[in-house]
């Protein structure tokens, strides 16, 4: 088989166009990274709050029902990997209990 200029070219324009749609794709997740972490930084503010209030009130810090409410909002979402997606997030939030 012969390989001539017109298939080189033609082959290295698609692996430009490639390697540019693939560029274009991880900046894109990045920039979900960083709007994800921010509202990660969000919740964990916010779970602050909750948790203050509660103790101040005489509760407890954690809400184990709460907690279940959240995993399987997790789980029924995302699947099995939502659940561990969820552990991590509380653990975050809250602290290793």
């Amino acid at each position: 088989m012969t390989t001539t200029t017109e298939d080189i070219t033609e082959g290295s324009t698609e692996d430009i166009r490639a390697g540019a749609s693939i560029a274009d794709a991880r900046a894109r997740i990045d920039a979900l990274d960083d709007r994800i972490i921010g509202l990660i930084q969000e919740r964990m503010a916010v779970s602050a709050v909750i948790q203050e209030t509660r103790i101040a009130s005489g509760g407890r810090r954690v809400s184990l029902s709460r907690e279940m409410e959240v995993l399987g909002h997790f789980r029924d979402a995302l699947g099995k990997p939502g659940t561990a997606l969820a552990m991590t997030l509380l653990e975050l939030c809250r602290g290793r209990i």
